[in-house]
């Protein structure tokens, strides 16, 4: 179960490959392959080991209020597959 209350990070068995529309995931344990579509939730992803909670990683990317649900909602995503994990 996501809880962005709590600290997260990539997974260490994820790389991360810099596209233009944000960047591409692949998760070398299971061979799955993830798009995301936003620069600011890459920025996020790869913020979450510096913070002590989701949120405070979400600030700290830069994630504008309007769009911080959406981005919520696409990291318990990446959690559900593995992409990221608890700390």
């Amino acid at each position: 179960m996501f809880d962005p209350g709590m600290p997260y990070r990539c997974s260490p068995q994820v790389a991360l490959r810099p596209e233009p529309f944000g960047a591409l995931a692949y998760h070398y344990g299971t061979r799955r392959l993830t798009f995301l579509k936003s620069p600011v939730l890459v920025a996020a992803v790869r913020a979450l080991h510096e913070h002590p909670d989701v949120h405070t990683a979400l600030c700290a990317a830069g994630v504008p209020a309007a769009e911080y649900t959406a981005h919520l909602g696409a990291l318990a995503g990446l959690a559900a597959t593995g992409t990221i994990e608890p700390r």
